[in-house]
C-alpha cells in the first residue's frame, strides 16, 4: 500500500479532533462558567489499565466520582445533581430566593349553594282514618297556616261510632259508682279507658275527647288542626273528596332555617369541619351576606363531579332566603400558623417534589419534600426542611434542567467516556478503554 495515501486521512482526523474540543471550549465559555474536570483523565493509560480484571465492571461497584456533588434520592425518580449558577446567570434567568418560615394559612373555600328546606322543620298531615273531607280551610299551595289552625272537617262512620262507645263506657261507668263490688267498679272504668285510648289513637286530642263527654253527644264532623306554624308545600286534599289513611294530605315546612347545599372538589374536604363559620350571597340581595355554620358533611362522593356534599344551616328571618335559590357559599378555614413554602418554589413530577435550597456560592440543592395541603398560594410543609433555609421561589425550571444536564454529564463520565485521549484521535487511531480502532483509506 502506498502510504502516502494516508497522510490526508490522517490531517483529516486531527482536524476533526481539534475541533471537538474548540467546540467543547466555546460551549463552556459561553455559560459564563470556568470549567472544572468532574473526573480525571490519565495522561497514558495502558490496555492493561483500561481492561478490567473479571469481565465488565457493573454500574453498582463503580466508585463515586470527584468533584460531583448528587441530591439524596429517596425514590426511583431521574437523577440530580447539585446545579452551580454564577451569580450573573442568576440574574439572566430570574432566580429568586425566599427563606423557609412559618406562615398564618387561612383559605377560602367557595361554592355553589342552593337554598332547601329543612327537612326537620317539615311535617306531614295524615289520617288514621277514611272518611269525607266536608269544610276545608287551607286550600292552596304556599298558604301560611299557625300552629293549630284548622285545616278541614272530617266526616268519618267508624269515628262516630268509636265516640258513641266512649260515651256509652261513660254512663255504664257512672252507674256503677254505688256497687259494692269493687271489681264491677274498676272493670267500668277500664272500659272508660280503652274507648278514650281508640280515640287517641285516631288522633283526637284530650281537649276534644274532654269537649265531647261534656257535650253528651257523638260530634259528626271532626276538625283537623295544622301541626306546626309554616308554609303549605304540598296540598293533596280537596272538598268533597275521600281520604284514607295512606293519604298524604298536607305537607308544611317552617321556613324559619332554611338548609343551603353546597359542592366542594376532592382536594377541599381536609379544610371543612362540622361547625364552621359560612357566609352566603345570592344575587337577589347583593351587596348583602348572610350568616350561618356547617351542620353536616354528606359520607359520600358524587362520582360523575368528583364533589362532595356540605350542609349548612342558616336562620332566615323575615323569609328572604326561599328555596331553590342559589347563591355563593365561603367557608373561611384558619390553618394557624405552620412552615410553609410559595406554591411556586414546588416542582411536582408526580412522582416527587422537589425544591431547590441555596447553598452559597451559586449551589443550589435539589432536595425532595413532603408537602401537606395547599393554603392558598402556600403549601404546608411536612418534611424536607426546616425554618430558616434559604430556597428558589423563581427560575426553578431552569435550575431543574441544570441539575439534571449535570448528572447526566456525571454519568457519562462514569461511563468512561473520559478515556478517551484526544491525541489518539491522530494517525486515523483511536482507543477506548476495552477497544481499539483502526482507520485508513482503504476501509
Amino acid at each position: 500500500m502506498d502510504k502516502t495515501r494516508l497522510i490526508p486521512k490522517q490531517k483529516a482526523w486531527f482536524v476533526i479532533g481539534l475541533g471537538i474540543v474548540l467546540l467543547v471550549g466555546a460551549v463552556l465559555f459561553l455559560n459564563g462558567e470556568v470549567w472544572q474536570p468532574l473526573f480525571v483523565i490519565p495522561e497514558k493509560a495502558s490496555k492493561s489499565d483500561a481492561q478490567p480484571e473479571q469481565g465488565t465492571k457493573s454500574m453498582d461497584k463503580m466508585p463515586p466520582m470527584e468533584g460531583m456533588l448528587m441530591s439524596e434520592r429517596r425514590d426511583m425518580g431521574p437523577a440530580q445533581a447539585y446545579a452551580k449558577v454564577t451569580p450573573v446567570r442568576q440574574q439572566l434567568i430570574g432566580v429568586k430566593t425566599a427563606v423557609v418560615g412559618k406562615q398564618q394559612l387561612e383559605t377560602a373555600i367557595r361554592a355553589v349553594g342552593k337554598v332547601d328546606y329543612d327537612e326537620q322543620r317539615i311535617a306531614h298531615v295524615n289520617l288514621r282514618i277514611s272518611g269525607w273531607v266536608e269544610d276545608l280551610f287551607v286550600d292552596y299551595t304556599g298558604q301560611l297556616v299557625r300552629k293549630r289552625q284548622p285545616l278541614f272537617t272530617l266526616y268519618s262512620p267508624d269515628l262516630v261510632a268509636a265516640q258513641d262507645e266512649y260515651l256509652l263506657a261513660l254512663r255504664a261507668e257512672e252507674q256503677v259508682q254505688d256497687s259494692p263490688l269493687p271489681e264491677v267498679r274498676e272493670q267500668a272504668a277500664q272500659m272508660v279507658q280503652a274507648a278514650r285510648d281508640r280515640l287517641r289513637l285516631w288522633t283526637i286530642t284530650d281537649q276534644q275527647i274532654t269537649e265531647l263527654a261534656r257535650r253528651g253527644t257523638a260530634q259528626t264532623y271532626l276538625t283537623i288542626f295544622s301541626p306546626i306554624a309554616g308554609h303549605v308545600i304540598d296540598k293533596q286534599v280537596f272538598k268533597g273528596m275521600f281520604v284514607e289513611p295512606q293519604t298524604k294530605v298536607y305537607a308544611i315546612a317552617d321556613l324559619s332555617a332554611v338548609w343551603v347545599h353546597a359542592e366542594i372538589y376532592e382536594y377541599e374536604v381536609p379544610f371543612v369541619r362540622v361547625g364552621q363559620s359560612a357566609t352566603l350571597t345570592l344575587d337577589a340581595y347583593p351587596g348583602e351576606s348572610f350568616h350561618g355554620r356547617v351542620t353536616y358533611i354528606y359520607p359520600y362522593m358524587n362520582k360523575e363531579a368528583r364533589t362532595l356534599k356540605v350542609r349548612l344551616e342558616f336562620p332566615n328571618p323575615g323569609l328572604r332566603l326561599k328555596p331553590e335559590m342559589y347563591g355563593t357559599v365561603v367557608i373561611r378555614v384558619d390553618r394557624g400558623r405552620k412552615l410553609a413554602v410559595p406554591d411556586q418554589a414546588v416542582l411536582d413530577s408526580g412522582i416527587r417534589k422537589i425544591v431547590f435550597v441555596a447553598k452559597g456560592k451559586g449551589l443550589f440543592e435539589p432536595r425532595q419534600v413532603t408537602l401537606g395541603p395547599k393554603v392558598g398560594p402556600y403549601y404546608e410543609v411536612i418534611e424536607g426542611l426546616v425554618e430558616g433555609e434559604r430556597i428558589v421561589t423563581s427560575g426553578t425550571f431552569l435550575l431543574d434542567s441544570e441539575s439534571k444536564l449535570m448528572a447526566s454529564t456525571s454519568m457519562m463520565g462514569a461511563l468512561g467516556m473520559g478515556g478517551i485521549k484526544m491525541e489518539q484521535a491522530q494517525m486515523g487511531k483511536m482507543e477506548m478503554p476495552g477497544m481499539k480502532m483502526e482507520m485508513n483509506a482503504d476501509d
